[in-house]
C-alpha cells in the first residue's frame, strides 16, 4: 500500500514526541523538588517518604496497563495515560505537607509509569513492522526531553514559583497531546511483515541471533516465554539500578570522595546522561551491525569498565570519564530488554520489564546507601559494575536460550 509507509512515518513521529513529552515533564518536576520540600516543611525522611509515592505508583499500575493495552489496545492508553500525566503533574505545588504531597505523587506516578508502559507496547508493535531496530531511539527522545525539561527548570526556577512552572508544564502536555492525538487514534498499530524473520541478524526485528521476534506475533505464554520475559526483566533492573545510583550518589561521590566543587559534581551525571543520550541516537546502527545479543553483552561489558573506573579511580578527571563511559554502555540495554520481552508477550512482556526495571530503579539509591554505611561510597558503587556485568552475562545466556 503506498500509504502504508507515510502511516508508519507519522506514527513513529507521534510516539517519539509522546517519549519526549514524558521525559521532558517528569524532568520539570524534579527540578522543582527542593522548592516543593519548603513549601511542604518536609524533613529530609519524610520528603523520602512522599517521593516513594512515585515509584509506588508507578509499579502498582505497570501490570494493570499492560492489560489495558491488550484489551483496548495500546495508542488509546496512551493518549489517556499523557492527560493524566499532564494534569497531575500540576498538583504537588498544591500540597502543604508531606502526607498530601505523597498521595499526589502516587497519582502522578500512576500516570508516569503506565504512560511509560503503554507508549512502550506501542512502540514494539512499530518496531517490528518498521523490520528496523529502533527501539533506542524512542528512550534517546525521552532523555532528551528530559535534558530539555531540566535545562529549562533550572533556567525558569528563579523566576517563576513551582505553581506556575508545574501549571506551564501540564499545559505544555496537554496541548503536545491534543496536537499528536489524532495520529495515535486514528492508525492502528501496524503488523510486523509476514518476512520479518528473514535476513540477516540485525537487518530486520528478527535475525539468526534473535529468533525470539519471529514468534512474537503470537504472543503465547507459555512458561518458557514466562521465564524468558523475566529474564529481559532482569536485564532491565540490572540498567536502571546503575541510572538510579548514579543519579542520587553520583555526584556525591565526587564532592565527597574526590573533593571536587558542587558544580564539577552536578556535571557528574550530566556527564553520565549525555553519553547515554548520545548511546541511545547511535543505538540503531550499533544493533543493525552488531544484533541485540552482542550489543547487550558489550553494552554490559564497557558499562562495567566505565562504571569500575568511575568509582575507584583516584582523579577527578578519569571519575568523570568512566562516568561517560558506563552512560554509553548501560544506554541501549533497557530499550533492548524491554523491546524483546515485547516482541515475546506483548504489553504484558513490556509491563513485567518496565516494572522490574523500574523495581531495580527503586533498589539502586537505598543499595548503594546500605553499602556506603557498611563499606564506602566507592566500593557501593562498584555494584553498578557487578550488575552491568550480570547484564551482559543474561544477554549471552539468552542468546541460547531463545535460540532453542
Amino acid at each position: 500500500m503506498p500509504g502504508h509507509g507515510n502511516d508508519l512515518t507519522r506514527l513513529r513521529i507521534a510516539l517519539t514526541t509522546f517519549f519526549a513529552l514524558d521525559g521532558f515533564v517528569f524532568a520539570g518536576w524534579v527540578v522543582r523538588i527542593p522548592a516543593i520540600k519548603e513549601q511542604t516543611g518536609a524533613s529530609p525522611s519524610t520528603l523520602g517518604l512522599a517521593l516513594l509515592g512515585v515509584s509506588a505508583g508507578a509499579v502498582i499500575t505497570m501490570m494493570f496497563t499492560g492489560r489495558l493495552c491488550g484489551r483496548y489496545g495500546s495508542h488509546p492508553v496512551t493518549v489517556v495515560c499523557a492527560v493524566l500525566l499532564s494534569l497531575s503533574v500540576t498538583l504537588p505545588p498544591l500540597t502543604h505537607s508531606a502526607a498530601t504531597l505523597g498521595a499526589v505523587l502516587l497519582l502522578f506516578g500512576a500516570a508516569y509509569g503506565s504512560i511509560n508502559v503503554a507508549f512502550n507496547s506501542a512502540a514494539v508493535d512499530l518496531v517490528a513492522a518498521l523490520g528496523r531496530p529502533v527501539m533506542p531511539t524512542f528512550h534517546a527522545a525521552f532523555s532528551l526531553g528530559g535534558m530539555i525539561g531540566a535545562g529549562l527548570g533550572g533556567l525558569v526556577a528563579g523566576s517563576l514559583s513551582p505553581t506556575l512552572h508545574l501549571l506551564g508544564l501540564g499545559i505544555i502536555g496537554l496541548l503536545v497531546t491534543a496536537l499528536t492525538a489524532p495520529t495515535l487514534l486514528r492508525l492502528e498499530p501496524p503488523r510486523p511483515p509476514e518476512h520479518a524473520a528473514a535476513g540477516p541478524e540485525g537487518s530486520t526485528t528478527a535475525g539468526p541471533a534473535d529468533p525470539a521476534p519471529a514468534k512474537a506475533a503470537t504472543h503465547r505464554l507459555t512458561p518458557r516465554t514466562r521465564r524468558l520475559v523475566v529474564v529481559f526483566g532482569l536485564i532491565a533492573l540490572c540498567t536502571a539500578y546503575g541510572e538510579g545510583a548514579l543519579a542520587d550518589w553520583g555526584a556525591l561521590h565526587l564532592r565527597q570522595d574526590l573533593g571536587s566543587s558542587a558544580g564539577v559534581a552536578a556535571a557528574g551525571y550530566s556527564c553520565f546522561a549525555l553519553a547515554m543520550t548520545v548511546g541511545r541516537l547511535t543505538g540503531t546502527t550499533l544493533l543493525e551491525r552488531l544484533g541485540r545479543t552482542r550489543t547487550v553483552v558489550l553494552g554490559g561489558g564497557v558499562a562495567a569498565a566505565g562504571m569500575l573506573l568511575g568509582a575507584l579511580a583516584p582523579a577527578l578527571w578519569a571519575a568523570l570519564l568512566g562516568y561517560s563511559v558506563a552512560g554509553l554502555g548501560l544506554a541501549n540495554l533497557f530499550p533492548v530488554a524491554v523491546e524483546r520481552a515485547g516482541a515475546l508477550a506483548g504489553p504484558s512482556g513490556v509491563a513485567t520489564a518496565s516494572t522490574l526495571g523500574y523495581g531495580g530503579m527503586l533498589l539502586g539509591p537505598p543499595a548503594i546507601g546500605f553499602m556506603a554505611d557498611w563499606f564506602s561510597l566507592p566500593a557501593a558503587l562498584t555494584s553498578v559494575a557487578v550488575l552491568a556485568g550480570v547484564a551482559a552475562a543474561i544477554g549471552f545466556a539468552t542468546r541460547r536460550a531463545t535460540a532453542g
